[in-house]
Formats: C-alpha cells, structure tokens, sequence
C-alpha cells in the first residue's frame, strides 16, 4: 500500500529530527498536531545536507552533495523517491506550495560550505545565511500559513529576520567547533586571536535587531504555529542573553546551553503568555 510508503518516510524524518536535535523536536511538539509532521519532513530534508558538509570528512562532499541535489529534484518532479528523507520532503513541498527557489537557495548554501572556509564581507554573510537560516524558516512559514500566500507575504521578513537570529547566535555559541574542527569562520573581520568586547557588542548589536524585527510577525503567525515558535523565540533569546554576559574568552572557549530546568520555565511562561493573549 502506498499509504504505508508515505508513512515509513514521515517516520523516517521524525526520527531523524529526535536523534540531532531534541531541542528542535521539543519545539516542534509544541505546534499544533496538524503542522507538526511537514516540520518533521523538512528539518530530515535539511539535516541530512547538513550533515554532507559539516560530517562527512571521510568521502568526496562534493559528489554527494551533487547526488542530493539531484535526488531531490528528482523526488520533487517524480511526486515520488526511494529515499524516504526526500520522499517525505518533496510532499511538503508539493502539497505547500514551497518555493523551489527556497530549496536552491539552500542547497546553494551548503555549496558554499565546501567552498569558502571565511566571509569577508556582510554580503557574503547575508547570502549564506539567506540559504541555510532564513529560507528553511520560509519553508516552515509556508506549512505555518497553510495556502494564505497574502499573510505569507506579510510575514516573510519578519520570519526571515528570525531565521538570521537564530543563525547568528549559533555561530556565536559553535564559534570554537567551528574553527578548530572546520576551519570556519563566518563573521566578517574576526579572529579568533583577537576576538575582543567590540567585536562581539558589533556582533550581538546585529542579532538584537534581527530579533526586535522578528517579534512582531510572531505575533502575527496563525494560532496552531504562534506557541511553538514564540517558545523558539524565548529559548534563542535565552541562550543569547547567557552568551551576552560572557567574556569573549570564554565564549570561544565554552559552549553555552540552557539548563532543562530553565527550558521547562520557558515552556511554561511562553504557555502562559499564550493562553492570556500576550504574546
């Protein structure tokens, strides 16, 4: 039956998003039961390229990262693929309406893991992050909206400037893994050498106005999505606060989390302002 077929793909990408990501997984939970899967299918989409180029030392990236994108459009094309990752991915795809650009544009981005080890200048930043931060929170936002392309394009740019945060303060709270274990840097003009109290205010100043930009298109996203991502929203600014009140030693020396007992308050204060209308 092919109904079987479709559902060992979406349990495929679960799966997948449960072991990389518990925190991902946790915040999906949160959305309504109705767009919980599509996120599943696409985070196994994007983990997997991920995977390709930052994991995958031991065999020829490029090749397989070509493969990929194949594969997935290919999958995308056909309606149909014998890799159930893609598979599940190329139905959200279909039944959403997601933007092929977005996928290109994301798979451009990992491209340019391969390729380029430092970003010289914002631009270069801004393209990187455009492809694997902000289009795969475009991808969500249109499973959020669910065919209303006229709010769709009304909280394109905040959902965009939510995916950079998110991004940035990932390569802020990864920096040390990133340049001992990749050689990678992203900020334009750091070094690690040199990272002082200017450069990381610079940096932290440019996420504080990506999140200020983001918050009011939370406020405006569909009720079945609002509660998970707002969760989302306290948990990154959680993390960054943390990372704002340390030395910039030691942020390139220590890998900043939240502790359980602190997620589980942000679950339920998020919930309370939810259920009072005040987000």
């Amino acid at each position: 039956m092919i109904s079987l077929f479709h559902q060992v793909g979406h349990q495929c990408s679960k799966v997948t998003t449960d072991a990389y990501s518990t925190s991902f997984s946790s915040a999906i939970r949160l959305l309504h039961k109705d767009i919980r899967q599509p996120i599943y299918d696409i985070y196994g989409f994007v983990r997997f390229a991920d995977e390709i180029v930052d994991t995958f030392h031991d065999y020829d990236k490029s090749i397989l990262l070509e493969e990929y994108r194949e594969d997935t459009w290919k999958a995308i094309s056909n309606g149909i693929s014998l890799n159930p990752i893609l598979h599940s991915f190329q139905h959200v795809v279909r039944k959403y309406n997601i933007p092929h650009e977005l996928v290109e544009a994301f798979l451009h981005s990992m491209e340019m893991d391969l390729e380029k080890a430092e970003y010289h200048s914002a631009e270069e930043l801004d393209e990187y992050i455009y492809g694997s931060a902000e289009v795969v929170g475009l991808m969500c936002l249109c499973v959020f909206c669910e065919g209303d392309m006229e709010l769709y394009a009304k909280l394109k740019g905040p959902a965009r400037k939510l995916g950079a945060a998110f991004q940035k303060i990932n390569f802020l709270r990864d920096i040390q893994a990133d340049y001992l274990a990749l050689s990678r840097t992203y900020f334009p003009g750091f070094n690690f050498h040199q990272f002082d109290e200017e450069s990381k205010r610079k940096i932290e100043e440019d996420i504080r106005a990506d999140f200020d930009a983001a918050l009011e298109g939370i406020r405006g996203l569909p009720w079945k999505a609002k509660f998970g991502v707002y969760t989302a929203y306290k948990y990154y600014n959680t993390l960054f606060a943390k990372i704002c009140k340390m030395q910039p030693r030691k942020v390139l020396k220590q890998r900043v989390r939240v502790p359980d007992i602190q997620k589980a308050f942000i679950v339920l204060s998020a919930s309370c302002y939810n259920k009072l209308n005040l987000i």
